[in-house]
């Protein structure tokens, strides 16, 4: 397998420290990889966060760049420490500690996807392994790095959305009074970014008419752990989006009335955008 290891679309002008990403789009599914699945090309793409990289696609249009995977996350995970190799999947691998993700088969280089099922009939080499991180894993990782360098370097701070979606049934121990929640804003519980960016994001979907919940039951994994740094201006809110607002999650075929979830989260991005701008500098100031 082969690709371009990212896509990125830069903005005519950009004037925000805010950068979108979204690290579980990536559709890229090679001939080869397909073949050597146990499973049908539907059933690999159930892990996919499908069409994320579409909704969140006004980013650029706002003034802030958007970098998107394109290596399919069942082929290897962005969103993981590229040390959280599966010894169950790959070959020469030793058990070094216990880690709940490799552990249930959600490593960097995933043995599973949604529902638990196996990717794979057997093991693979750890050459492999290795090659997928050289290949996609570190280029998206260090061109991420580089942009929110930037955006501290030009407007005092590198405010990362970390744009993911969620199977519905994820937040059926999330309805309170009846209602569920649309959108879960992690902050790994206050870690990864200024409480009051991460109000601003919270105050942005609310304000589109988007019923959000922090952190339960997504707090952010890796890219908002390694990324979060508000102590040095950088910060990392990482947002999961029901899946069912917008697609339907069997088919992976997006529902009819998609126009208008599209036009509410141009709205958003919108306002994300905004808290990144030079005049707003002292939302990174705690």
């Amino acid at each position: 397998m082969q690709h371009e290891p990212y896509s990125i679309v830069m903005p005519a002008q950009r004037d925000t420290g805010v950068v979108f990403a979204s690290p579980h789009s990536g559709r890229a599914y090679d001939a080869a990889f397909v073949n050597h699945s146990r499973l049908d090309f539907l059933q690999l793409r159930s892990s996919e966060d499908a069409f994320v990289d579409d909704l969140f696609g006004t980013a650029p249009a706002c003034g802030a760049p958007f970098l998107m995977a394109r290596a399919p996350r069942a082929y290897v995970d962005l969103n993981r420490a590229p040390e959280e190799l599966d010894p169950a999947l790959i070959e020469g691998v030793r058990r070094v500690s216990q880690n709940p993700r490799v552990a249930s088969g959600l490593g960097v280089i995933p043995r599973v996807v949604a529902g638990g099922r196996a990717i794979y009939t057997g093991k693979i080499t750890l050459e492999d392994a290795h090659h997928r991180i050289k290949t996609y894993w570190r280029p998206y990782h260090d061109r991420l790095q580089t942009l929110l360098d930037e955006a501290r370097r030009d407007f005092g701070q590198g405010i990362l959305i970390d744009c993911h979606s969620m199977p519905h049934e994820a937040l059926d121990q999330s309805v309170r009074n009846g209602q569920r929640p649309d959108v879960v804003i992690g902050d790994r519980f206050g870690a990864a970014a200024s409480p009051r960016i991460v109000a601003a994001v919270e105050a942005a979907f609310a304000a589109a008419g988007f019923r959000t919940v922090r952190n339960v039951p997504f707090a952010g994994a890796y890219i908002a752990q390694a990324y979060g740094r508000p102590s040095r201006c950088q910060h990392a809110v990482q947002v999961e989006i029901d899946r069912a607002l917008y697609m339907n999650e069997s088919t992976l075929t997006l529902r009819s009335d998609v126009a208008d979830m599209k036009s509410a989260l141009s709205a958003v991005v919108a306002d994300l955008a905004h808290i990144g701008r030079t005049t707003e500098r002292r939302l990174a100031a705690e």
